[in-house]
């Protein structure tokens, strides 16, 4: 008589397909959100001049020929931003190449002060009235945009770890 015994996976097994399967489930939903929510750039945008903080222009196309640029776009105000800027400012001060935009976050005195208290030196333009995040469909703080030689390579929205955004810059530099 030949029993019929079903064999039970070990648990640790049946725990790491479900963690897979909300992965995977995670990384679809996040990709999507970043699909719909991303900015749409408007044409002549990577070589319009963008005022800085520090008094210079510069334009994305000149900042991203040969190398990745990090365009953060963050507010003052934003609760998310709080977590990410620090993060910013981070790679900012070990090299990668960044640049920065501040959504009606005071004058230009204002942000400048407030940067100053924060110990943020990242390049900065100030969108104190959100014109330019109206131009460019930015409607999420934080958005992150990474551009190589004048080109949208990705985008996405709200938290993202260090490691995600230097992962970001990694994949935009092949």
């Amino acid at each position: 008589m030949v029993e019929d015994v079903a064999v039970k996976a070990p648990r640790w097994r049946r725990w790491g397909k479900e963690a897979l399967w909300l992965l995977l489930m995670a990384l679809v939903v996040s990709t999507l959100l970043d699909l719909w929510r991303g900015p749409s750039l408007p044409a002549g945008a990577m070589e319009a001049p963008l005022p800085l903080q520090d008094g210079t222009t510069t334009s994305l196309a000149e900042q991203s020929r040969g190398r990745a640029l990090l365009v953060y776009y963050w507010a003052s105000w934003c609760g998310v931003c709080r977590f990410t800027t620090p993060t910013v400012e981070q790679l900012w001060q070990e090299g990668e190449n960044v640049l920065t935009v501040a959504l009606r976050s005071g004058n230009a005195e204002q942000l400048s002060q407030g940067m100053g208290k924060k110990g943020l030196t990242f390049p900065t333009h100030n969108d104190e009235s959100g014109d330019l995040a109206a131009r460019w469909q930015v409607g999420v703080t934080p958005s992150f945009l990474i551009i190589r030689d004048g080109k949208l390579v990705s985008s996405t929205t709200g938290w993202s770890s260090r490691w995600g955004l230097k992962l970001r810059l990694l994949r935009a530099r092949w």
